[in-house]
């Protein structure tokens, strides 16, 4: 089965918005994220397991407001108590998870094919970001990760990085196209490349 990207036919590559005269290095940079393993990890109330003891792909889910555990691969979000959302390049780490989380303890949720992820790099992210969402992203770090809305649809906002500022932006499907109509709208007063 081939995965058709939900933005498939409205990302378009080149340059947007207020462009003009500005150097490329200094406009934000847009793209949309494909063909990542994107798996929902939920602990049961009544479950014993100490989550602390389980590793996967060398990390720990942590159970703290924001954490984002990661390495070169993978990411894993935390996403409310006892909850967790794991992106990786790895597919192949699905059998561990799945192995590791018994469905007697944890509900274990593949998905993949059912999320649309924009990223979004430059120094004026969190100013798109602040046009579409109550959060006050002045104190959203590197490796801190949010649940919110973006003009009133479901997001979840990953801060990749502060140093320059890089989020990755993951919807539900359906409102992939919207999404993207939303953040490249709010785009345009800085002037985007999209990659």
């Amino acid at each position: 089965m081939t995965l058709i990207s939900a933005l498939e036919n409205i990302h378009f590559k080149g340059l947007f918005g207020d462009c003009e005269g500005k150097n490329e290095k200094d406009l934000l940079k847009l793209s949309e994220i494909k063909d990542l393993l994107i798996v929902q990890i939920a602990q049961y109330k009544n479950s014993l397991t100490l989550i602390e003891s389980i590793k996967i792909d060398n990390l720990n889910l942590k159970n703290e407001v924001l954490n984002v555990s990661n390495n070169k691969d993978t990411r894993i979000l935390w996403n409310g108590p006892n909850n967790w959302l794991l992106a990786t390049t790895k597919k192949k780490l699905l059998k561990e998870i799945t192995e590791k989380f018994d469905e007697k303890n944890f509900a274990v949720t593949n998905l993949s094919h059912s999320r649309t992820i924009i990223e979004l790099e430059g120094d004026n992210a969190k100013e798109v970001l602040k046009k579409g969402c109550p959060y006050n992203f002045n104190d959203l770090k590197k490796n801190n990760s949010i649940n919110s809305i973006y003009n009133g649809m479901s997001v979840i906002i990953d801060m990749l990085d502060d140093e320059p500022n890089k989020v990755r932006i993951y919807s539900l499907r359906s409102f992939g196209e919207s999404l993207y109509y939303s953040i490249t709208d709010s785009c345009l007063e800085f002037g985007y490349k999209g990659i």
